[in-house]
Parts: structure tokens; sequence; C-alpha cells
């Protein structure tokens, strides 16, 4: 008797698919959901600095190849650092696999080879696989030149960091998505005075979400400044 799979509500957050993401470069969502269904798709290397929605998309690339009825699979390099081979190992099966974070295992010598290995079995299984990463292959701390050398061949995707018109765009989809309504005087405000990092603004947002079903308050600016402020 076969183990049901979990709903793939419950494998990635609802808010992270590609239809969602906010400012895609221009044929990015095409690229990656080829990547997501289609068999023999260019492998991808996704560079960008922090907060740009790296994670995001490698996230909304495995809920769209589940979606297509592919196996899928993601890894934070940041906690396989170390360890990768065994991590590594035990994706095998996959038809998609998306790795986030090369720079948590640039410079491990051991994870590297780990890594390289992978590459090469990966490519000749016929897999799919996304890298991300902060930086290019060429300015990647990596210590295998062969290593960067194979990142280098993938198709390049650059994401660049969101102006405020494209904050605020995204503030207003995540909380539309939470049946949430937040007025622009709002954005402005949570845009002016807080961390503008996607990651962060988007965590705030859970966080008024919470907060204000609690309080049973929409979400205006005097509301903000009592949160933020932690106070009464």
């Amino acid at each position: 008797m076969s183990v049901p799979q979990l709903p793939l509500a419950l494998r990635y957050p609802p808010d992270q698919r590609l239809e969602s993401f906010i400012a895609a470069p221009p044929g990015a969502i095409a690229q990656l959901r080829a990547l997501a269904e289609a068999a023999g798709a260019d492998w991808l290397y996704l560079a960008g600095a922090a907060g740009t929605g790296k994670t995001h998309l490698a996230l909304a690339l495995c809920a769209a190849a589940e979606q297509a009825g592919r196996r899928s699979a993601y890894l934070p390099l940041v906690a396989a650092s170390g360890r990768l081979g065994d991590a590594l190992d035990a994706l095998e099966g996959n038809d998609v696999v998306a790795l986030d974070g090369l720079e948590a295992i640039a410079g491990d010598r051991d994870d590297e080879i780990a890594l390289f290995d992978f590459h090469n079995r990966a490519r000749s299984a016929g897999l799919n696989v996304l890298y991300t990463a902060r930086e290019a292959p060429e300015t990647l701390a990596l210590a295998l030149p062969d290593l960067r050398s194979r990142l280098s061949q993938n198709a390049r995707l650059v994401l660049d960091p969101l102006g405020d018109a494209a904050r605020a765009d995204l503030l207003r989809d995540r909380a539309q998505r939470r049946g949430l309504v937040l007025e622009d005087a709002a954005i402005d405000w949570m845009l002016s005075r807080t961390d503008r990092n996607l990651s962060s603004l988007v965590s705030l947002l859970d966080r008024l979400d919470r907060e204000s079903l609690a309080a049973q308050r929409r979400i205006t600016v005097p509301f903000l400044r009592q949160v933020m402020e932690g106070t009464g």
C-alpha cells in the first residue's frame, strides 16, 4: 500500500508560486516553468543579492513541478553544509531539484566535490536542476575550478532588488492572498520605516496578519506603529 503524498499546499508555502512572483526578469518565469514541467529543459543558475526572491522561485519551481505530476525536491544548502554528500544522495529519484544558496558550501572542498559529483550524475540521469546563489559562478568563492566551470554552463537568470513600487505591489498581493485589507498609507509607512528586504517585509506581513486577527483590528498606520513599538 503506497503512502499518499502530502497535499501540495502543505509541501510548499501557498504564497510562493511562479505566478505570484513580482517583477521577474523578462522570460524568467517561462524558463522556470519549462524547467519544472519539461524533461531535458535547460538547467538554470539564479543569481541575486539576499532578499531578491531566489528562495521564492526555488520553492515555486518545485510546486510547479509537482502540479505537473513530476517529483521534486528543494534543498537549502545552508542546512546541509558540511554533509552535502549525504543530503544529495537523498535526492535520488526526483525529476526536478532546486539547490538554494551555493554560497553556503563555497570553499568547503568536500562539499564542493560532492556537488560536482551530483551535477555529473544528475546530467547523466536527465534530472532538471536549479541552482541559486548570491553571486555569479565567476565570483563565487569556490575551491574547485571544475565545479565553477560546470555551474557557468547553466543558463543564467539575475534578480535585481525591487524598487518601492514593486515592493508595494508585492505587499498588496500577499495581503490580498491572506484576505487582508492593506491601505496605501500603511504600505507607505512600512516601506519608509522598516527593513525593505523582501523576506523581512513578508515576515512583517505574517506578523501583522496574526496581530490584527488577535486584536480584531484593521491594519492602519496607528495599528502598525503600535505593533512595531510593542505597545498595548
